[in-house]
């Protein structure tokens, strides 16, 4: 297996490997997840394997999960069809710097998204580092967010658009998690910049330390918030991918942000995503 960086920041392309093979060679999955906290997010091409074996691949980082918007296929829950074609109504979170599931109490950890049919041009994927965005805030940005906390909702995103009725069923049953600004790696104790397009508000933000008076309260929480989601869409954190059938993208949910440019309407993209169970950030 070659490994070849894409950028300074984030990515690397990995050539000479059927990734099928990781499901039961514990040495090359080994390499693998290796690389996946080193470059935070991987890529192959010509990856021609099943349902079942990306299922199984995608397995051994941990158990699947399913999502309450997007549907898995009916003979391999956990595999999420991502499938779009020109009468699909505009997806607004198609198009958006996003951490998957932050408005899960325990987001995912990864992901393995395998390209099944996609446009002759367009409908690239873009990816952050959301570490490096971290490392390099001013320090006092970094000491006003050590301990804050932020709200995520999937009522104001996927629910937005919903009858009432049903946008507030849909938070019954996902009520908004909490989770820090700033996360630690489970594995690699990085500090990562953790907020995002499902972010809604700081929930800590109100104290004498920030507040004078009440009229403080609303725009420095919200401004600060606006500063802190911007980061990823700063060009030197981040890595661009284009498509092809049976390319295949594997990222590390934890550390990264990324974003489907929706620019190849009104054409076909079918994308199928293994979704790895994660844990409570800290």
């Amino acid at each position: 297996m070659r490994i070849e960086p894409l950028t300074c920041a984030i990515g690397a392309e990995l050539a000479g490997v059927n990734l099928a093979d990781a499901a039961y060679d514990a040495g090359l999955f080994g390499e693998i997840k290796a690389a996946l906290l080193r470059y935070r997010v991987l890529f192959l091409r010509d990856q021609r394997f099943s349902r079942s074996e990306h299922v199984d691949v995608a397995s051994q980082f941990g158990k699947l999960e399913n999502h309450p918007v997007a549907p898995s296929h009916p003979d391999f829950p956990g595999l999420v069809q991502i499938y779009k074609n020109p009468e699909t109504p505009v997806d607004r979170y198609e198009n958006a710097w996003h951490t998957d599931a932050t408005w899960r109490e325990e987001p995912p950890m990864g992901c393995v998204l395998r390209c099944v049919e996609c446009p002759p041009v367009g409908g690239d994927t873009m990816w952050a580092n959301m570490a490096l965005a971290y490392e390099r805030l001013p320090e006092d940005i970094k000491a006003k967010i050590a301990t804050l906390r932020a709200r995520h909702s999937i009522e104001a995103s996927f629910g937005a658009a919903l009858p009432i009725e049903k946008r507030l069923a849909l938070k019954a049953q996902y009520p908004d998690a909490e989770h820090p600004v700033v996360r630690t790696h489970p594995e690699t104790g990085e500090k990562i910049l953790f907020v995002n397009a499902f972010t809604t508000h700081l929930t800590n933000y109100h104290t004498p330390a920030n507040v004078r008076y009440g009229q403080d309260a609303n725009p420095g929480a919200a401004d600060l918030l606006r500063y802190l989601v911007s980061q990823a869409f700063i060009p030197e954190y981040q890595v661009r991918w284009r498509w092809q059938p049976n390319s295949v993208a594997i990222w590390d949910n934890r550390s990264t942000q990324h974003y489907a440019v929706m620019d190849y309407a009104p054409c076909h993209r079918k994308m199928e995503r293994a979704g790895i169970v994660g844990d409570k950030p800290y």
